[in-house]
């Protein structure tokens, strides 16, 4: 086995334990929420003590009201669609809402993007970690 392969199949597994876990986080909705809440009060903390990094947390903001317009929306705009959009008849189909932006990906995209801006204040810091290593603390 050469070692291309090794770190293909390292790889595999590595990435099939990951979707193993979020598969298991899947019903537990508010736990989800609830950690994802804790990582905004860690970030907004972090900011808040340090002072700075005023533009990452302008630009995460962005992104965030980005996927909640998007969380937010239907699937399909009702001024573009044909016909009415509700039933009228009774053998009429009644469509329920549909998200452009589904929960759970919403959830991810959030946590993901919290701890990516907060590893951008943490790296980000002009030299701060050769200065202070214990800044990654804050």
């Amino acid at each position: 086995s050469s070692p291309a392969t090794a770190i293909s199949r390292w790889s595999f597994e590595v990435s099939r334990r990951y979707q193993h876990i979020l598969d298991r986080t899947v019903p537990h909705i508010l736990y989800r929420w609830i950690a994802c809440l804790v990582l905004v009060l860690i970030y907004a903390v972090r900011v808040y003590f340090v002072q700075g990094f005023y533009i990452i947390t302008y630009g995460l903001g962005i992104y965030l009201l980005n996927l909640l317009m998007g969380f937010l929306s239907p699937q399909v705009d009702p001024e573009m669609q044909d016909g009415p959009s509700l039933p009228t008849r009774g053998s009429d189909e009644f469509r329920p809402f549909v998200r452009r932006l589904p929960e759970f990906k919403f959830w991810f995209a959030i946590s993901l993007f919290i701890i990516v801006g907060y590893d951008l204040c943490s790296f980000v810091c002009e030299g701060t970690l050769l200065q202070r290593p214990s800044a990654l603390l804050l």
